[in-house]
C-alpha cells in the first residue's frame, strides 16, 4: 500500500515524513481504527469509512517515521486532523488515492496537501472558486499547455492553501480570499510551483504577518497533487 519513496514526497521539503496508498481501500476494519475513530464514522457509508480509515493508516505510518507511537487521529470542528503535540501534518484522499504528511514543529509550522482526479471540473464551478484575474491566467495556461486540467489544479491548490492556513488562524479562508499564480517547471507542464496572494489578513508566521504562500504541484498517475509547506525559521 505504501512505498519507501512516496509520490507526495516530491512536493515536500526535507524532514517531512509521508505515506500514501493507491487503488480501492480494503475494508475499514483492516486499517485498525481506534474506538474514538470508529465512533466518528459509525454512521458513515462504507466508502466514507474506508477512506477515513485508510488515510489514517497512512498518517500513522508517516508519524512512525517521526518516532511517534500510534494513536487515534480525531478531527476538530472543521474536520481538520488533530495531531500529537509537537507535530504538524495534513491528509488528503480522493478516488484511488490517499496520502498523509507530517513534520516536527521544529521543521515546519504547517502543511497543506490535496489530491484530486486529473479531469475537468464540473460545469458551473469555476466562477465560484476563482477571481477574474485567475480565470484569465488559467485560460492563458490552457492555451499553451492544454494537457493539464488547470481548473482542477487551481481547485486543488486552494484546498492546500486552506489546509495550511486554518490551523494557524482558526478562521475560514474562502476560495475568493486567495489569488493564485502557477508557474510550470522548465522540465514540462506536469509539475511546477504556485504562489497564493492572500486577500484576507490574519496569518502570522515566524512572528511576521504573511500575505503570500508558495506551494508545489504535479500531475501524475491520473492525479493532480498540490502541497503547501510553512517553513519554521529561527
Amino acid at each position: 500500500m505504501t512505498g519507501p519513496d512516496p509520490l507526495i514526497g516530491r512536493l515536500l521539503p526535507a524532514g517531512v515524513c509521508a505515506a500514501e496508498s493507491f487503488g480501492t481501500p480494503p475494508p475499514a476494519e483492516l486499517a485498525g481504527l481506534y474506538p474514538a475513530e470508529e465512533e466518528a464514522v459509525s454512521k458513515a457509508v462504507d466508502k466514507r469509512r474506508r477512506e477515513y480509515a485508510w488515510v489514517r493508516h497512512c498518517a500513522r505510518q508517516a508519524l512512525g517515521g517521526l518516532g511517534v507511537a500510534p494513536g487515534p487521529i480525531l478531527s476538530g470542528p472543521r474536520r481538520e486532523p488533530l495531531w500529537p503535540e509537537g507535530v504538524v501534518g495534513s491528509m488528503t484522499h480522493c478516488d484511488g488515492y490517499r496520502a498523509a504528511a507530517v513534520a516536527s514543529t521544529d521543521v515546519l509550522l504547517g502543511i497543506g496537501l490535496d489530491a484530486e482526479p486529473h479531469g475537468p471540473l464540473p460545469d458551473g464551478i469555476l466562477d465560484s472558486i476563482t477571481l477574474p484575474e485567475e480565470r484569465k491566467h488559467l485560460d492563458d495556461l490552457a492555451g499553451r499547455m492544454p494537457q493539464v486540467h488547470w481548473q482542477r489544479l487551481v481547485f486543488s491548490a486552494k484546498e492546500s492553501v486552506y489546509k495550511a492556513w486554518f490551523p494557524q488562524t482558526g478562521e475560514w479562508l474562502g476560495f475568493h480570499d486567495a489569488s493564485l499564480l502557477f508557474t510550470p517547471a522548465p522540465e514540462g507542464p506536469d509539475q511546477g510551483v504556485f504562489t497564493a496572494q492572500l486577500l484576507k489578513s490574519g496569518l502570522v508566521l515566524n512572528g511576521r504577518p504573511t500575505a503570500q504562500l508558495t506551494g508545489r504541484w504535479m500531475v501524475c498517475r491520473g492525479l493532480v497533487i498540490t502541497a503547501v509547506s510553512l517553513v519554521a525559521t529561527g
